[in-house]
């Protein structure tokens, strides 16, 4: 990206527009100071949106000044008691500002942040305590007996506790720490434990103006952050959000009628959500509580987090308008790939392409480069990598680029289409099958709400295909119908031998199917 495309896409996003001098000086110093990290993006956005609104969530509303004094005050409150530059502090909160006060105060004194699963059961939640070591744990009232298990060691304070400290102690700004603080976020799951994934400081880079690019974020429109913010694609949208000066609409829980409800009242523009979100909210828009509700603020609903069903994209556009944008990335390598509306009207399932400053290609089990049209293992380049996992390991890396775990293949266009994990893959009688082909076929079916594929041990044949299958609610689709449906569009061996149905599918707080719990 050149520096008038620099320009351009900073002016289309208003991140340029007319201001006092000194608004954007004192932005300029907090940068300077502070680097592109959340404190950074905090104190730089006081500068520059001072009144304006930062956050609205059940409890009301604050300013981007009074945000940045509350954290100054709980950054001064968590130092007296012990948190220094380098401490790891983990977080097991909703989504509601006492989540992001904790986030820039701990940012501001350079600790560690280990972002914790709200799901994670007792057993789980003392595994990565043991691992990551925090000295302390700030978490909702919700959670007292479950953090009431962990280590002695560890202090745990809950957040009505930071919500007075941020109350009541001085406001007065803290010197920048030496270096900055690192985002720990687990990698996805709600079995056994998950892996921390370090995430240094954002850095400024052509691959973020080329998200900017990609998918067209405007200065200063309210942006409903449903996605958890423990998760690496709600977390991130923080930092977006301070650097547009948007008010951030925040909900302790997903649901659909509530978020569809506050996009008319708060006049939400931009939705960020994981997939299984907009399921639900198609599943209720329509009904006697949404019906009259005015949602045509919405202009974009950026998506990550699992993969898009087939046909859901289009079902919600249909209903909410040309704004469903689809990110393909992950906790290791950051963001992908973008799908547009046109890409996803135009080739649906598609995970889009990359964005300028990110470069992708996909290898053989050889670690040979593949053409389009080629399956095979999906790789990254871009300034968005991570800095490994905590316990020293790392993904994979060729020429530079690191693996996503995913497999996949470009189309003639460049549009990348994944098509599984890449330990996902169905050996049947020695047929390579990827469930997401088969996935993908059983969503379209009217009779199917959604489906997962998966491989079972079989004598014959080493392994044979299992689908679990939601049917709609007045459905009586039997198993044969399953199969013969099937067999009528793919080849007899990805045909599942087996068809199990459920009222749903589990799933984890970002939409992933946990097909360990099927199993």
């Amino acid at each position: 990206m050149d520096a008038m495309q620099l320009v351009r896409t900073a002016g289309r996003s208003g991140l340029l527009r007319p201001l006092r001098p000194d608004r954007y000086i004192n932005a300029a110093r907090a940068l300077r100071q502070h680097g592109t990290t959340l404190a950074g993006a905090c104190v730089s956005a006081a500068a520059l949106y001072g009144r304006d609104t930062a956050i609205i969530d059940n409890n009301g509303s604050t300013t981007y000044a009074r945000l940045h004094e509350r954290t100054n005050a709980l950054a001064h409150a968590l130092s007296n008691h012990g948190v220094q530059e380098g401490t790891t502090v983990a977080l097991l909160a909703r989504n509601q500002a006492p989540f992001v006060e904790a986030s820039v105060a701990l940012s501001k004194i350079g600790a560690h942040i280990l972002l914790l699963n709200t799901s994670m059961a007792a057993a789980q939640l003392r595994d990565v305590c043991d691992r990551e070591q925090p000295s302390l744990i700030i978490f909702n009232e919700e959670f007292t007996e479950l953090v009431s298990e962990l280590n002695e060691s560890i202090q745990c304070v809950n957040t009505f506790t930071t919500s007075n400290w941020a109350s009541s102690h001085t406001s007065a700004p803290l010197p920048a720490p030496k270096r900055a603080g690192r985002t720990i976020i687990l990698t996805s799951g709600t079995t056994g434990i998950p892996k921390g994934a370090n995430r240094g400081a954002p850095r400024a880079s052509t691959a973020t103006f080329g998200m900017l690019e990609a998918i067209p974020y405007h200065r200063g429109e309210p942006m409903l952050i449903a996605a958890p913010l423990f998760h690496a694609w709600g977390f991130a949208h923080l930092a977006i959000a301070f650097a547009l000066g948007c008010p951030i609409v925040l909900q302790p829980n997903f649901d659909p009628r509530d978020t569809i409800t506050a996009i008319a009242t708060h006049r939400v523009g931009i939705l960020v959500a994981v997939p299984i979100m907009l399921r639900r909210m198609l599943d209720t828009a329509g009904s006697p509580t949404t019906n009259n509700l005015n949602t045509n603020s919405l202009r974009l609903v950026p998506l990550s987090g699992s993969a898009i069903p087939a046909g859901l994209a289009e079902a919600f556009m249909d209903q909410f308008g040309e704004v469903v944008y689809n990110l393909y990335g992950s906790t290791e390598v950051g963001s992908a790939t973008v799908a547009t509306p046109n890409d996803l009207r135009a080739a649906p399932g598609t995970a889009g392409c990359p964005p300028q400053g990110v470069e992708l290609r996909i290898y053989d089990d050889h670690d040979a480069l593949l053409e389009p049209g080629g399956t095979g293992r999906i790789f990254v380049r871009s300034a968005l990598l991570f800095d490994g996992y905590t316990n020293g390991d790392t993904k994979a890396v060729i020429d530079g680029f690191m693996s996503t775990g995913d497999v996949g293949h470009l189309d003639a266009q460049g549009r990348l289409f994944v098509d599984g994990r890449d330990d996902d893959m169905i050996i049947s009688g020695g047929e390579n099958v990827y469930p997401r082909e088969v996935e993908d076929l059983l969503a379209k079916h009217p009779e199917i709400t959604e489906a997962a594929v998966v491989g079972v041990d079989d004598l014959d044949f080493g392994q044979r295909l299992c689908a679990y299958v939601v049917r709609t609610g007045d459905s009586q689709l039997s198993d044969q119908d399953v199969r013969a449906y099937v067999r009528d569009h793919l080849a007899r061996y990805k045909v599942p031998r087996d068809v199990v149905f459920l009222d749903a599918l589990p799933r984890n707080p970002t939409g992933k199917v946990l097909k360990r719990a099927l199993l």
